[in-house]
């Protein structure tokens, strides 16, 4: 055993021995949509006088988040997200309507002084409610303002005419509900103000205290968002112009536990520096978060135990210990999101299953890279042979993993919600994947490379001896790229039936960027798709969709649905289906639907920018412009095959649609790595000879990380349920599209390109980067008298 390779084994020892201590002592960070509960993102906005920059945010987020203490939620959690905008989870939450009303409610608290009975009755809201409503909390409809201040209903329904507000709610320091056992008066809120505000409110109730007991205007309104909350009569005890002080200030009446903590949570916590609207809000069920966990799990193992057996049988022994190194994968790289304190989603477990069937793609580089190395030279060592494949196979490896990062850097700045987990969990497995196949797998190789059985037996390594595929192939040695044309034909005519689907057929926007409600439903008895349609349009819901979703559930997708919409729509279901529980819940406002909409196509154009960008730099522009080209067909096709299917497009599908992104671009990374080296090798030789050669050497190594990646996405699709199913089906067919189009889209696209270009070839063994560091350095060592002739 070299030193070198001592180094990896005692690095590889301990990062899972860590790895494993972490994973036994520390949980998982689970997202809302794995363990259920309520996710609401409230947009602040700007008043006349206040703008909703990052101070007011951050002010109104502490603002609720006394409201949200006050709620009794378990570990509820408030951040800011942008400038403007305020994130608020609360885990088990399943019915939205009392925390979006208390959260809701915007207008800044004040005091009024009652002026006495109105003369002209306020507006009445109508009967009943409309269903379609604005979720987002707007003004009573029932108030009128005049020029010398409002006129508004008190608790009873008794109009008021109030004056102007002569105490905001920042000047309220606490409020507290308390019961009264000796003195009988039963539940209480009493006050506390600021020094100047308790000044403010002892003239206020001063001047109230002037008039008789009974009369109206010795009441003080507490208005919240244009609403009467509060409008007790001062005591008869309290002298005109005397007032209340601050810290004996008690509302009285007949008050529950519940109506006086309720009131002394609006009057502490009702003074919002801004106002905000809830323009997204989520809700799932517990059950459908464990069913996603354990469908995850289950595809997992299944996926891994079918990647493992397959380059077992490929790769034979080595095979075997690059197996052993996927597990080390995925042991270390749950370690590490756990670590790290990153929170699992739904769209990130799906990446980490997803990440399992791409951490081989590096094994399998080296390992097609030291057959080449055994078929060219037999009587070399084995060991040799393994170390040459890894250092030849090493640019292909950072190449296309960096593609792969590019895009999950993508999908966590560009992304929303949960698919910034996705993305997270993915750059993780990429980098896990690196270190399990050039730390592990490489110890566990070089050491088994150096036994003598192993070195004496070649038929059981599994690198000794070309594989059948490809020995197939280049005894075959068909001529792919004779007339490159007809191949990027068939391109374009995928293409125009992908672009017809999109025509023809439209794309099923989701919800998520539309805008609108979606919420699906499990009831206790079933309930056919006509009958709860014509329950819904009975009830009031004549807009509503109604599909069938899992196993007899209903989905019902509806435009503008507030809380209480969303209830009677429940309600009306319940009656056919017996009980019906809300199995999840998505409210997306019209704004944040365009902004997602906005966001989704900028992230697919940064996407192809920024790939093309890195591209450029690697190889040659012709290279790169062929790369993209693919990608771009792939990205068609997928979205083509969707409008074909009538299946929906949202986040989680722009999540994988980034994912085939890179995919595309790290198949296309693999052959052109091979093109630049063979043309630089072989500078006279026709490009079309040259990727020719180039496809047939890197076939196998296509096909082999393709089928691990298949494997655990036919097991995600056929175990994970609705949450997953169309996920992998992206990704499917993405992985197939973009291993045809590396070969038979970018690959005649590049040969076309370079028959225009003046650039030469690649001088022989050049590469950029690192190579071309060490080609100088050789250079400076050359003999000063030799001018480099040779014959």
């Amino acid at each position: 055993m070299t030193r070198a390779t001592a180094v990896r084994a005692v690095l590889a020892v301990a990062v899972l021995l860590v790895s494993v201590y972490i994973s036994l002592t520390m949980s998982p960070r689970l997202g809302l949509d794995l363990q259920g509960g309520t996710r609401i993102v409230l947009q602040a906005r700007d008043t006349a006088t206040v703008e909703a920059d990052r101070e007011t945010t951050d002010r109104t987020l502490e603002v609720l988040r006394q409201r949200i203490d006050s709620l009794g939620v378990s570990e509820p959690t408030l951040t800011r997200s942008g400038e403007d905008r305020i994130i608020v989870e609360l885990p088990d939450v399943q019915d939205p309507r009392q925390a979006a009303e208390v959260i809701g409610r915007t207008a800044q608290l004040t005091f009024h002084a009652v002026e006495g009975p109105a003369v002209e009755e306020p507006d009445e809201k109508p009967s009943g409610s409309d269903p379609t409503a604005d979720p987002s909390p707007t003004a009573d409809p029932g108030s009128t303002a005049d020029p010398d201040g409002l006129t508004l209903s008190d608790e009873q329904g008794r109009a008021l005419a109030l004056g102007p507000a002569r105490l905001s709610g920042a000047g309220v320091e606490d409020a507290t509900a308390g019961f009264d056992a000796q003195g009988g008066a039963g539940w209480s809120v009493s006050l506390e103000f600021r020094k100047d505000a308790g000044q403010d409110w002892k003239r206020l109730t001063g001047e109230a205290a002037c008039h008789p007991a009974g009369d109206d205007r010795r009441r003080v309104a507490i208005v919240l968002d244009e609403k009467v909350i509060s409008s007790p009569q001062v005591d008869p005890s309290v002298g005109c112009k005397v007032g209340l002080p601050s810290g004996a200030t008690q509302i009285t009446g007949s008050f529950s536990a519940d109506e006086a903590r309720d009131l002394a949570l609006l009057i502490k916590g009702g003074a919002l520096p801004v106002p905000v609207e809830i323009v997204e809000q989520r809700t799932v069920g517990p059950t459908l978060g464990a069913a996603a966990i354990d469908a995850s799990a289950r595809a997992a193992l299944i996926g891994a135990a079918a990647t493992a057996l397959f380059i077992t049988i490929v790769y034979r022994l080595f095979g075997a210990l690059a197996a052993v190194a996927l597990g080390a994968y995925g042991v270390i790289s749950y370690a590490a999101l756990v670590a790290l304190g990153v929170t699992l989603t739904l769209p990130g477990l799906a990446g980490f299953v997803l990440a399992i069937g791409m951490a081989v793609d590096a094994n399998v580089l080296v390992f097609e890279r030291a057959r080449e190395e055994c078929a060219e030279r037999p009587k070399r060592s084995l060991r040799s042979a393994l170390t040459t494949g890894f250092t030849k196979a090493w640019s292909a490896v950072a190449d296309s993993n960096a593609t792969t990062l590019i895009a999950a850097g993508l999908l966590f700045f560009l992304g929303s919600g949960p698919v910034k987990g996705f993305g997270v969990t993915l750059a993780i497995g990429v980098i896990a994947s690196m270190f399990s196949a050039l730390v592990i797998a490489r110890a566990l190789t070089e050491i088994a490379a150096s036994t003598r059985f192993v070195s004496d037996y070649r038929s059981v390594n599994g690198i000794a001896r070309p594989g059948a595929v490809r020995t197939w192939l280049v005894r075959k040695d068909p001529q792919l790229f004779r007339k490159p044309v007809r191949w990027l034909v068939v391109s374009v005519a995928l293409v125009a039936v992908a672009v017809s689907g999109i025509v023809v057929r439209g794309i099923d926007l989701g919800v998520e960027f539309t805008g609108g409600r979606l919420v699906e439903y499990s009831t206790s008895r079933p309930v056919d798709v006509e009958t709860a349609r014509d329950t819904l349009a009975a009830a009031g819901f004549g807009d509503a969709e109604v599909t069938t979703a899992g196993d007899g559930d209903l989905s019902v997708r509806t435009g503008k649905l507030d809380n209480d919409g969303e209830h009677a729509l429940r309600t009306a279901l319940a009656e056919e289906g017996g009980e019906t529980t809300k199995v999840r819940d998505e409210l997306i406002g019209p704004s944040l639907g365009d902004e997602l909409r906005r966001n989704a196509l900028i992230a697919l154009g940064v996407a192809v920018a920024v790939q093309l960008a890195y591209l450029a730099v690697r190889f040659r522009w012709t290279f790169a412009v062929a790369s993209v080209g693919a990608m771009v067909h792939d990205v068609i096709l997928v979205v083509g095959a969707f409008a074909w299917l009538g299946r929906p497009v949202d986040g989680i599908f722009l999540a994988a649609l980034l994912t085939v992104i890179g995919y595309s671009v790290n198949d296309s990374v693999v052959v052109f790595d091979r093109v630049r080296e063979l043309w630089g090798a072989n500078r006279r030789t026709p490009l079309d000879t040259i990727a020719r050669r180039a496809v047939l050497q890197t076939v196998p190594r296509t096909v082999n990380t393709g089928m691990g990646a298949l494997f655990i996405l036919a097991a995600l699709a056929v175990l994970g349920g609705d949450s997953l199913a169309d996920f992998a089906l992206a990704l499917l067919i993405g992985i197939c599209v973009g291993t045809w189009s590396s070969v038979f889209t970018a690959v005649p696209g590049a040969i076309l390109l370079e028959r225009n270009a003046t650039t030469p070839p690649p001088a022989p063994g050049k590469r950029k980067g690192k190579g071309s560091a060490r080609g100088r350095q050789g250079a400076s060592r050359r003999d000063p008298l030799d001018n480099g002739a040779r014959v």
